[in-house]
């Protein structure tokens, strides 16, 4: 067999023109450029923070709003007849929602929830949905549960119905996907409390903004993947039934939406899962439920409390994705069938029909109180102690009080202090390389913007000491996530042990984690930090062991046969090949840990989660405003610089 050799010229790029030479030395190149602009930048313009001179100051304005919307909420047509509308439908269908569950008594919803989960994915999960819903209820949070499941229900389908339509609009049309994408980034970085700030405004506090905040939240990946499903869907499938002369609406409905199934259920799951992780958040507001368990229990800094209100919020979180998920998963199966379609869905209703009209004529259809079983007090008590034990005093390594003075001071402040040392053009700069060697020249130009938008916005150094917690979280969510992600890929043990706890950690409302971290560490921006280590994890280990499995078999037994070692395995097989993923589980980890240090405000964190969370609670719409708004833009900047293009990705891998 002779070697095929590809000259520069049958390739059609001549090996001496510059921009080939630009591209074999894209990385050097950016460097070189970059240290001629840093000493030429250290001579021309100096040191220094963000000039004044360059700074909008949004204060006026944005109270301006903020005074008119207060002035002509209960007087103006708007309010009136457009936004009063939306205020009592969606009140009314939370109640009714409600009322329905209450009707149907615990029996009924637990036996709903079972016959649920036995058709669409089998017998053990539909026990599993069972003990879930009895679990709840034997916390004495039955109540609650059934308040946070009438808002989901209704947030959840008003968020399908919104991002499906959008989603279907993206789809079909590419100016609307490039006009929609950036409007989808703004409201999934976004952090809750930003914009429930403006919500709340208009709404004022209750239910309506609650419901009206969480859609905001959760439509974004419903329309994402609605737009995915659509623009992906098989080209000859689509080719063939237009040759069979389909119209454009025939070929949607039977051609690009059953090839879309997967990803349209795939959106309905994050959809509830994003639902879900506002609940607590929306508690702010009015929301009641669960969340308002959660929140009282941080306010008291009751462990026990917000553990046993946020628990049925997990059970609720991996039900409902389980069942989403097996249903996405039996698309495409062709399973036996052993009767009409309908034939299932009419077992289920007969089946909770039965079981309420059953509990109504022997007991009360809510759960009677001697059968709750309290955590409250024991779990306190398990704080306690580790309080009492670990917070200071302990020999050697020192308690966790110790730990979070010494990594606020040998790594926070360094971090802070450095950034804020830098001078704002050259903090620019190091943005534009960084996105340049692992981007393009669009991702560098917009991390550039949105960092310069941030000095603009008046609120540089803040944006700095927020931006050092992140750094600090991430790379402690990176040492940690990739070396367990690592572990559980070479282990089907460790793995399988792994998943119920990541599964809790995932779906564990944010605000559950800093009660104990506070109880823990104190008050401060460590704690802040710890909380978001703790979200954050289970993602980067997630897509690190997928990342690892994904790698093709076939060329690790040929490393195996050729005498590598497990170590030169991962080192030189593994680790290159599973580049996209690791990437994938840096990017994801900013977003995460971004999204908690902003709540990290509530226990100290400071700097723009403070300003977030004071702006909501003092009704200040311009601090809260500008200061979310400065948040998106670090996220965009955090993703832009983390995230590489298709064709870098694949050259590095």
């Amino acid at each position: 067999m002779t070697a095929t050799v590809t000259t520069p010229r049958a390739t059609g790029l001549d090996a001496s023109t510059p921009a080939s030479s630009f591209a074999r030395h894209r990385t050097g190149v950016v460097l070189v450029g970059a240290l001629a602009l840093l000493i030429l930048g250290a001579f021309l313009i100096g040191g220094g923070t963000w000039p004044g001179s360059l700074t909008v100051d949004l204060t006026g304005p944005l109270g301006h709003v903020s005074d008119w919307i207060i002035d002509n909420r209960d007087t103006h047509p708007l309010f009136l007849y457009f936004f009063g509308h939306i205020s009592n439908a969606v009140v009314l269908s939370v109640r009714g929602v409600y009322l329905v569950l209450l009707a149907a008594g615990w029996a009924g919803v637990t036996v709903a929830a079972g016959l649920i989960a036995w058709r669409v994915a089998g017998v053990r999960l539909a026990l599993t949905a069972v003990a879930a819903f009895i679990l709840c209820a034997l916390l004495g949070m039955w109540v609650p549960t059934m308040q946070t499941l009438a808002l989901m229900v209704v947030a959840v389908l008003a968020s399908v119905i919104l991002g499906a339509l959008l989603g279907l609009a993206a789809g079909l049309s590419d100016r609307v996907f490039r006009s929609l994408r950036p409007v989808l980034d703004t409201m999934q970085v976004m952090p809750a409390f930003a914009y429930l700030l403006p919500v709340v405004l208009v709404f004022g506090i209750g239910v309506p903004a609650a419901v009206l905040a969480t859609v905001v939240y959760a439509a974004p990946p419903m329309a994402r993947l609605t737009a995915l499903g659509l623009r992906d869907a098989d080209a000859g499938v689509m080719e063939a039934a237009a040759s069979l002369g389909a119209t454009g609406r025939q070929r949607l409905l039977t051609a690009r939406l059953p090839l879309a199934r997967k990803e349209l259920l795939l959106g309905l799951n994050q959809t509830i899962m994003m639902a879900l992780s506002m609940a607590v958040i929306a508690s702010v507001i009015g929301a009641g439920g669960l969340g308002d368990r959660v929140y009282q229990a941080l306010a008291s800094v009751d462990v026990g409390a917000a553990l046993a209100a946020g628990i049925p919020i997990v059970l609720l979180a991996v039900v409902l994705d389980r069942v989403t998920a097996a249903a996405g998963n039996r698309i495409g199966t062709t399973a036996p069938q052993t009767g009409p379609a309908w034939s299932g869905w009419a077992v289920v209703v007969a089946g909770t029909v039965g079981a309420a009209v059953v509990a109504r004529l022997v007991s009360k259809p809510t759960w009677p109180d001697a059968w709750t079983v309290g955590i409250a007090e024991p779990v306190n008590e398990a704080v306690g102690w580790m309080t009492d034990h670990l917070y200071s005093g302990v020999p050697v390594i020192g308690g966790t009080a110790d730990w979070a003075a010494h990594f606020t001071t040998w790594i926070l402040d360094p971090v802070r202090d450095g950034l804020q040392w830098l001078p704002w053009w050259a903090l620019l700069l190091l943005v534009a390389v960084l996105a340049l060697v692992i981007g393009t020249w669009r991702t560098t130009l917009t991390a550039v913007l949105a960092m310069a938008a941030i000095g603009v916005l008046g609120v540089w150094d803040p944006a700095l000491n927020t931006l050092s917690q992140v750094l600090a979280g991430v790379g402690v969510t990176l040492v940690i996530g990739f070396a367990v992600g690592i572990a559980a890929s070479r282990s089907e043990r460790v793995e399988r042990l792994l998943r119920p706890v990541l599964d809790v950690f995932q779906t564990m409302p944010q605000f559950v984690y800093l009660i104990p971290v506070v109880a823990l560490f104190g008050v401060g921006r460590a704690p802040a930090v710890a909380a978001a280590v703790i979200y954050a994890l289970p993602a980067v280990v997630r897509i690190t062991t997928q990342g690892m499995n994904g790698v093709d078999p076939v060329v690790m037994e040929s490393s195996r046969s050729l005498g590598a070692t497990g170590m030169q395995q991962l080192r030189k097989v593994q680790l290159p090949l599973a580049r996209p993923a690791l990437l994938l589980a840096v990017n994801q980890g900013v977003v995460l840990v971004l999204a908690v240090v902003v709540i990290g405000g509530l226990v100290g964190g400071g700097a723009l989660g403070y300003d977030v969370v004071f702006g909501l609670a003092q009704g200040d719409l311009a601090t809260g405003l500008v200061a979310g708004a400065a948040i998106v833009c670090l996220g965009l900047m955090l993703d832009r610089v983390t995230q590489p293009t298709q064709g870098r990705t694949e050259k590095g891998a």
